[in-house]
C-alpha cells in the first residue's frame, strides 16, 4: 500500500475528528498527529514487493499437484478469484497456502470433481479495479461457474467513497451473476486487528472498514451474491494469535490466516453451488455485527463520506468531459 494511501487515510481521519470538534487548534493537532502515525505505520509495514505464488491449474480430489491448464484440458467446475492482494495470496510462501488453492482443493474434495482455478486478483487493487478484472475474464474466455471476491482494505486506506466502492463491487457481482456465475464476497476485514497501525489511526481505518463491510454486504445481497462477514469471523482469532495469523509484514495474513479465511468461505461457496455435503451450515450474519455496533460513529463520519463521494463524482465528470 503506497504512502499516499496512508496519508489520505490520516487526513480524512483528521477531518472526521474535526467534524466532531470544530476547534481550529485541536483540528490542526489531530491532523498532524494522524499524519505522523501514517508515516510510522508505513515504516513498520514497509513496501511488500513480493509476488504471490503461482497457483492456477486443475485441482483434483486427493490433494495431488495441480495439472496445468492447457488447450484441450477439461474441468468440471471453474473457480475464479477476483480482488486485491489478499485474494491473490500475498504473504504466502508456497502455492498450497494461497486462498484460491485452499478453496479449489476444498471444492475438489467436497464434490469429487476436477476444479479449474483461475486467479484474476491483482495486488494493490481497489473496488475500482474489479471492472478491469471482470473485463479481462470475459475477453479471455467463458465466465466461471463460481467467483470469489475479496476486496476492500485498499479502498479504506486510499479513502475511496464507501458509496462508490460498494457500487463498484455491486456492478462486478451483477455482471458475474448475469453471466451465470455463483458469487461469494468476503467483505472488508477489520483493520483494527492490524497492530502495526498505531492508535488512534487504527481506530479511524477500523471504523471506515466496518462501514464499508456493511455497505458491501447490502449491495452483494441485492445483486444475488453471497456475502461472508470477514470482520466478524476472523477478528477474534487474529487478535488472539497475531504472530501466527499475520505474515512477516504484519499486514497481510499468513498461511494460518488464509486457511482460517478459506474455512469460512468454502461452506458458503459449496452450498451456493449445490455441492455442500459437510453437514449443517453455520448461521452467518447477513449484516456484520461489528459494523452494526458502530452506528453512532457511522453518523459522525457520514458527512466526510458524502464529501468524498461528491469529490469522486466531480473528478469522474471532469474526466468524461476531457475525453
Amino acid at each position: 500500500m503506497p504512502m499516499r494511501g496512508w496519508r489520505t487515510a490520516a487526513a480524512t481521519g483528521a477531518a472526521t475528528v474535526v467534524a466532531g470538534s470544530g476547534a481550529g487548534t485541536a483540528s490542526w493537532a489531530a491532523y498532524k498527529h494522524l499524519m505522523s502515525q501514517a508515516s510510522q505505520a508505513r515504516g513498520v509495514i514497509g513496501r511488500n514487493t513480493d509476488k504471490p505464488p503461482e497457483a492456477d491449474g486443475i485441482y483434483t480430489p486427493g490433494c495431488g499437484p495441480p495439472q496445468p491448464w492447457r488447450i484441450g484440458a477439461t474441468a468440471d467446475l471453474t473457480l475464479m478469484i477476483f480482488g486485491d492482494s489478499t485474494a491473490a495470496g500475498l504473504g504466502c510462501t508456497v502455492a498450497n497456502e494461497v486462498p484460491g488453492v485452499l478453496l479449489a482443493r476444498g471444492l475438489a474434495e467436497e464434490t469429487g470433481k476436477r476444479i479449474r482455478l483461475s486467479t484474476k486478483a491483482i495486488c494493490g487493487a481497489t473496488s475500482k479495479g474489479l471492472k478491469g478484472q471482470v473485463d479481462a475474464m470475459f475477453i479471455a474466455g467463458p465466465p466461471p461457474d463460481a467467483a470469489v471476491i475479496l476486496v476492500g482494505a485498499n479502498d479504506v486506506t486510499k479513502k475511496h467513497s464507501i458509496r462508490l466502492s460498494a457500487h463498484r463491487l455491486g456492478e462486478a457481482v451483477r455482471r458475474l451473476r448475469e453471466s451465470g456465475s455463483v458469487v461469494v464476497v468476503g467483505t472488508c476485514p477489520d483493520l483494527g486487528i492490524v497492530t502495526a497501525i498505531p492508535q488512534p489511526l487504527r481506530t479511524v481505518v477500523r471504523e471506515w472498514g466496518l462501514l464499508l463491510a456493511r455497505a458491501q454486504t447490502a449491495t452483494t445481497l441485492s445483486e444475488g451474491g453471497h456475502p461472508v462477514a470477514m470482520a466478524d469471523l476472523l477478528s477474534p482469532e487474529f487478535l488472539a494469535a497475531p504472530d501466527r495469523m499475520f505474515s512477516a509484514d504484519g499486514f497481510h495474513p499468513s498461511a494460518a490466516g488464509y486457511e482460517l479465511a478459506a474455512k469460512q468461505i468454502l461452506p458458503v461457496l459449496a452450498s451456493a453451488l449445490g455441492e455442500w455435503h459437510g453437514g449443517p451450515l453455520p448461521t452467518l450474519p447477513n449484516l456484520s455485527e461489528a459494523a452494526e455496533g458502530r452506528r453512532a460513529i457511522s453518523r459522525a463520519t457520514d458527512s466526510v463520506n458524502r464529501f468524498l463521494w461528491r469529490r469522486e463524482e466531480r473528478v469522474s465528470a471532469q474526466r468524461n468531459v476531457r475525453s
